[in-house]
């Protein structure tokens, strides 16, 4: 789990990511502020979507670590967190794609529209990755983002 800056109506805004070990994008939520209620709600809208995880890896961020440290007080079985630099770097690497078509847009007008263009963008970057592949099923890039339109 990491936090990107994307900057809206020339303020920057946080764009909470998540990966898992194999580069896949978890969930993903742009909020105004950075700090201990915004990691926690992601958090929980993660966990609620996707599941309880095993492990979490995150930077040094205090924020993110006391957000964690509060789910898991909640908690029969906690969560175990890593902060370590090093192990973060997939996530740090998925970030770039994100910022690559974002980059050129020099910021967006408002919340609202950065919120559904982001989520865009993110559908894109997984089509691309193959992370919305059918078993069984051969489609283009194309076709299986045309098929989430129908």
């Amino acid at each position: 789990v990491d936090e990107t800056y994307i900057k809206v109506g020339g303020q920057w805004k946080y764009l909470y990511r998540a990966v898992d070990k194999a580069g896949n994008t978890i969930d993903f939520l742009l909020r105004a502020h950075r700090d201990k209620a915004a990691a926690r709600q992601y958090f929980e809208k993660s966990i609620t979507q996707n599941g309880e995880p095993e492990t979490v890896t995150i930077d040094k961020s205090g924020a993110n670590l006391a957000a964690l440290e509060a789910i898991n007080a909640e908690r029969e079985t906690p969560i175990k967190i890593r902060q370590t630099k090093y192990l973060n770097n997939i996530i740090e690497q998925d970030h770039r794609a994100i910022k690559r078509r974002t980059r050129p847009m020099l910021g967006f007008k408002n919340f609202r529209c950065a919120r559904i263009l982001l989520g865009g963008i993110e559908v894109a970057h997984m089509i691309a990755k193959g992370q919305m592949k059918d078993n069984g099923v051969r489609q283009t890039s194309a076709e299986q983002f045309y098929s989430l339109a129908a």
